[in-house]
């Protein structure tokens, strides 16, 4: 795993723009995995500047997205494709037919078989290339809550009282936020070529560390990151301050800039 201490969530944004960009470079018809929340507003704020001033083309990007609130259309303005398509898609070039945002407003006793499809979709279009992350307040990654399954694929899944609380802040009420969700599993996430973990703030240090430092368990399940050959984990000072091995991911990321590859 490449872990890159940075100085400040801007810095976590441009160098998290870059990978993006270079894989959008090297692949043009690229699979990206992408998500929600505050995390990677900064990373999608870069990468619509490098569209318009740098000429980025996004015209045969696909996208899959992470996660869904189920009970919620497409039109709700707390739904993740709402938030997709104000904080990325409207400022590139991707075509709408391209992007993925699970359905929220799916029939339940259509759930399992859309789930199933989704799946699907994503084999279709030859697998995810690189997987954007960010972190939970509770460890997991998309919402895989608490003791999800390190194999489990896309699903229906119940919501953890400490995720209604912290995404509490985009709705008028707590009792507003909803209970359950659309998800791409662990082992689905796990399966993409690259990943790109993204983690900022000292709220997130302890749980940082635990996810990238500690043992591989459920209870986290950010730390089944640690069973995939090529993560990066982009922290700011902040983020990366429980961390026991800082020294050396300081030495190894200074190392790359003259071996001229990436040392996961």
């Amino acid at each position: 795993m490449r872990v890159l201490i940075v100085k400040n969530y801007s810095e976590v944004s441009i160098e998290a723009a870059k990978i993006v960009r270079d894989i959008v470079k090297k692949k043009p018809n690229c699979v990206l995995g992408l998500a929600t929340g505050s995390t990677p507003l900064g990373l999608y704020k870069e990468l619509i500047r490098m569209h318009k001033e740098k000429g980025l083309d996004f015209s045969q990007v696909r996208t899959f997205n992470l996660d869904e609130y189920y009970g919620l259309s497409s039109s709700h303005p707390q739904s993740y494709r709402f938030f997709m398509e104000e904080n990325l898609f409207k400022g590139i070039n991707i075509k709408p037919e391209n992007t993925r945002v699970p359905d929220g407003s799916v029939k339940i006793e259509e759930v399992e078989q859309y789930c199933k499809e989704y799946e699907e979709l994503i084999k279709q279009a030859g697998g995810i290339d690189l997987q954007v992350l960010g972190i939970g307040g509770d460890g997991h990654i998309a919402f895989n809550e608490p003791g999800s399954s390190l194999g489990s694929r896309t699903r229906l899944v119940a919501l953890d009282e400490k995720t209604i609380e912290d995404n509490s802040r985009f709705f008028d009420r707590v009792e507003d936020v909803p209970r359950f969700a659309l998800s791409m599993g662990v082992g689905t996430i796990l399966e993409a070529r690259e990943i790109l973990f993204l983690a900022t703030g000292e709220k997130k240090a302890e749980i940082v560390a635990k996810a990238l430092e500690g043992p591989i368990t459920s209870m986290i399940t950010a730390s089944a990151l640690q069973l995939h050959p090529r993560v990066t984990a982009i922290l700011d000072e902040e983020a990366s301050d429980a961390l026991r091995r800082v020294a050396f991911y300081r030495f190894a990321a200074d190392s790359e800039k003259h071996v001229g590859i990436k040392l996961f």
